[in-house]
């Protein structure tokens, strides 16, 4: 029987502070600019005071990409423009700069972490800190199988638990979280059109790199196949994680969780940290006043499962490519959002307008006194006027 219980979860992760957010609004109305005209960088401002439990909101100094890989068994079913276990080569492409994540991290000065959990190569061929946390080689054919053993979805969940509390130690102020899969956004559409109760025409995409019609129906036909697996255990998520999701998967959503217990706020990628996300809402249900969402990739099963925990995407540049590329791209807003908030400066005092105008001070402090005051002590230009 595992000794894990999701349920302390809902007792640990506690709401961005309300009052700090208050004291971000009120701060809002004191600046130069008038509220609601940067628009959404408002809003982001706000967020992170509550985050930070600050006002003024810190500027966000030590941000990580954190990416989690694994290949799937179900995209033995030409589900992917990918060919099945191959993610090992998107994985090397990140580590040697060469792919978009890469590019911008390094443009922008942010560190990457990629973890192998289920990558179906020799842990000898990837440096020993990328492969310290993996669970097993490759995850197990959803439509006829369990991704996982009910053990190694829980050590994949501990994992993404133990990392999010090393990033948290470290100093880490914001994690963009993403994913470097083979067949993830096929396993996202499972776990989002069984939380979602939808069919699975409904949330399948064509992926990252677009597949043609036939790998769409090919990759319909296995989410259907995979859904009648994932309702019977929908009460159960350790379990629902093991039948239909992979080590990645699980370990992102440990992440996620652990992540919003630390307070620590987190970029969510594409539709595979998306469904990651709905998993961790049906856990704890305030774990994602913790998360934004970077961009919309266009993948269906994305929106489904942003508008099920009210998160609205900050970018839509139609960027599908994954492996955090769009919610890096979003990092620079909210960094600006966190510069506005706190550098913009402040309306003078009330109290030092008025020192400065005196004599409007007297007209205002006649205009305000009671007519009845005015009358009993001057009766005689009462009369004057009738």
């Amino acid at each position: 029987m595992s000794s894990l219980n999701l349920d302390d979860f809902t007792d640990l992760i506690e709401r961005p502070d309300g009052g700090v957010r208050r004291d971000a609004e009120a701060r809002l109305e004191r600046r130069i600019v008038p509220p609601g005209s940067l628009g959404r960088l408002d809003e982001l401002g706000e967020w992170l005071s509550a985050a930070q439990s600050a006002v003024p909101v810190r500027p966000i100094a030590q941000p990580r990409v954190v990416l989690f890989a694994g290949d799937h068994g179900v995209a033995e079913l030409g589900v992917s423009a990918h060919p099945a276990g191959s993610a090992e080569q998107l994985v090397r492409a990140v580590l040697e700069g060469a792919s978009p994540a890469a590019v911008l991290a390094r443009r922008l000065g942010v560190p990457v972490r990629v973890v192998d959990m289920a990558l179906d190569c020799d842990p000898e061929a990837l440096p020993a800190d990328v492969v310290r946390h993996r669970v097993r080689r490759g995850s197990g054919r959803i439509d006829i199988e369990d991704a996982l053993t009910a053990e190694e979805a829980e050590a994949a969940f501990l994992a993404g638990v133990a990392i999010a509390d090393e990033e948290a130690d470290s100093g880490t102020d914001l994690v963009v979280l993403g994913d470097v899969s083979v067949g993830g956004t096929t396993v996202a559409g499972v776990l989002i059109a069984a939380l979602c109760g939808t069919d699975a025409s409904v949330v399948t995409g064509r992926g990252g790199r677009p597949i043609d019609d036939l790998a769409w129906m090919r990759k319909c036909a296995a989410v259907r196949d995979a859904l009648r697996r994932a309702r019977p255990v929908l009460g159960d998520q350790l379990q629902l994680l093991a039948a239909v999701g992979g080590a990645d998967i699980a370990a992102m959503t440990g992440f996620l969780l652990q992540s919003a217990v630390r307070r620590l706020p987190v970029v969510l990628d594409g539709v595979v940290a998306s469904a990651c996300a709905l998993v961790g809402q049906r856990i704890a249900f305030r774990a994602p006043d913790w998360w934004l969402a970077g961009h919309n990739s266009g993948e269906p099963g994305q929106a489904k499962a942003l508008d099920r925990m009210a998160i609205e995407p900050l970018l839509d540049h139609g960027v599908t490519v994954g492996e955090g590329a769009g919610a890096l791209l979003a990092l620079p807003l909210v960094q600006a959002a966190a510069a506005l908030a706190a550098e913009l400066p402040e309306l003078p005092a009330v109290a030092d307008q008025a020192s400065e105008k005196p004599s409007e001070d007297v007209s205002e402090a006649v205009s305000e006194e009671p007519l009845g005051e005015a009358a009993e002590e001057a009766p005689g230009a009462a009369s004057a006027t009738e």
